[in-house]
């Protein structure tokens, strides 16, 4: 699959759920290779902005989009990568913070 395929049928999903892709195209793309990439890699879509441990049932989380993305874009209007973001967000309505790492730190002891 390509990023633009990937694109479309993400877009058509995710909106109908009230969530955008971040405005800037060339970064909306750059994450969208990027989990091309993992699911190349790891056999799934984990966060591109998360390192993934390969295994499908410990990164279950981080899979693309990941639980963590509906509180963060709830609280901060963007989920940790930016990728997903609110309509207030895409449209400079609300701040644009830094989006605090929700995941646990055992998550990444192995």
């Amino acid at each position: 699959m390509d990023a633009q395929k990937l694109f479309e049928m993400m877009k058509k999903v995710q909106e109908a759920k009230g969530y955008f892709f971040i405005k800037d195209k060339e970064r909306t793309f750059e994450l969208l290779e990027a989990l091309i990439q993992n699911k190349e890699n790891y056999g799934y879509m984990g966060c591109p902005c998360r390192l993934l441990a390969g295994n499908r049932d410990h990164d279950r989380d981080i899979i693309c989009p990941c639980v963590y993305s509906v509180p963060d874009i709830e609280e901060y209007g963007s989920c940790y990568c930016n990728l997903y973001v609110s309509k207030k967000w895409n449209e400079d309505k609300i701040p644009h913070p830094y989006v605090p790492e929700r995941r646990s730190p055992e998550k990444y002891d192995l």
